[in-house]
């Protein structure tokens, strides 16, 4: 089977639609797949529930599609970066689903997985925690989470050989794994593509059988979320 696409407009053609469930790697700017991001603006796809740690900037990554109004709800951990996001919420423009980090990871984690629900101590006697089952264990007080499957995840790697295993790069990796195991459809933008076997074995952060397309992206953008300099001394 052919995994490689001619461009991140071509790997989403068929795949994306209205009112669809999608969960995009990436924390903060870092990972995120830019090229995809930009295609499903362009697709004009609207209606979608996206789930991803954060939701990008004003103007970048997911920022983009808040600013083309086609995220209609986003189930995530972190949006202080974001003021439309803010802008949006507050005025009932779009619907939110807050969900503690770690917690988001390991829905993300047991969706790939196929474990449909677990107990954490997370978010007990909180918002979180409102409407949803709790559960004694030696104790302790446990909140039942719903895991989360995507109809089409969007992720961001280094490398990709050809059969789509796939290494990512150090904090690039971040929400990115997870969220390729959850997706029904996984497309995948890379910044190199090698042959099949040039990855070592002990190199492959996830095997192939999770990646359904990949597209080539060499030149990201790679925009840094907050940068803060110090003065040299006597500069």
């Amino acid at each position: 089977m052919n995994k490689l696409y001619p461009s991140a407009a071509e790997a989403l053609k068929g795949i994306v639609a209205d009112g669809q469930t999608l969960a995009v790697g990436g924390f903060g700017l870092c990972g995120i797949p830019e090229a995809l991001i930009d295609a499903l603006r362009d697709s004009g796809v609207k209606n979608l529930t996206v789930i991803s740690n954060n939701a990008g900037v004003d103007g970048f990554g997911l920022g983009k599609l808040l600013q083309t109004r086609q995220i209609k709800k986003m189930i995530s951990s972190y949006v202080g970066e974001n003021k439309e996001f803010e802008r949006q919420y507050l005025a009932g423009e779009l619907e939110l689903e807050f969900t503690p980090q770690g917690t988001l990871a390991e829905k993300l984690r047991a969706g790939g997985a196929g474990i449909p629900a677990f107990f954490t101590k997370t978010g007990v006697g909180t918002l979180v925690a409102q409407g949803k089952e709790t559960r004694e264990f030696n104790g302790q007080t446990y909140v039942m989470e719903q895991s989360l499957v995507a109809d089409v995840a969007l992720v961001k790697a280094d490398v990709a050989d050809k059969a789509g295993n796939l290494r990512f790069r150090y904090t690039a990796r971040n929400f990115n794994p997870a969220v390729a195991t959850a997706g029904k459809i996984t497309v995948v933008e890379v910044e190199k593509i090698v042959e099949v076997g040039e990855i070592a074995p002990d190199d492959i952060h996830l095997p192939g059988i999770y990646v359904h397309r990949i597209v080539h992206n060499p030149n990201p953008e790679k925009r840094i979320e907050q940068r803060t300099v110090t003065p040299k001394a006597g500069g």
